[in-house]
């Protein structure tokens, strides 16, 4: 195995990380900076006002891409796989 190999392996499991990861987590990112300028403008210093919303957005977005997020790790572990012949020999 030569060491571009393995850089390419590395490389394509890390943008499949960082895919699944910010499908998940941009959504309630959004939801909590919409909850932050709402607070800010109604000078409301509740702590769990933003808790709150932001966990119902991250199990939503859960639900409605997680079809998505195992499909695509699915894929990249059968192309890891069948890899494995290159890698050994």
């Amino acid at each position: 195995m030569t060491p571009e190999a393995l850089i390419d392996i590395f490389r394509e499991a890390l943008a499949v990380i960082v895919m699944m990861v910010s499908a998940i987590v941009l959504p309630g990112l959004g939801i909590g900076l919409i909850v932050a300028v709402f607070q800010a403008a109604t000078s409301i210093n509740e702590q769990t006002l933003s808790f709150l919303p932001r966990l119902i957005v991250t199990l939503l977005a859960l639900m409605l891409m997680g079809h998505w997020l195992v499909q695509t790790l699915m894929d990249f572990f059968i192309e890891m796989v069948n890899r494995i012949p290159q890698v050994i020999g």
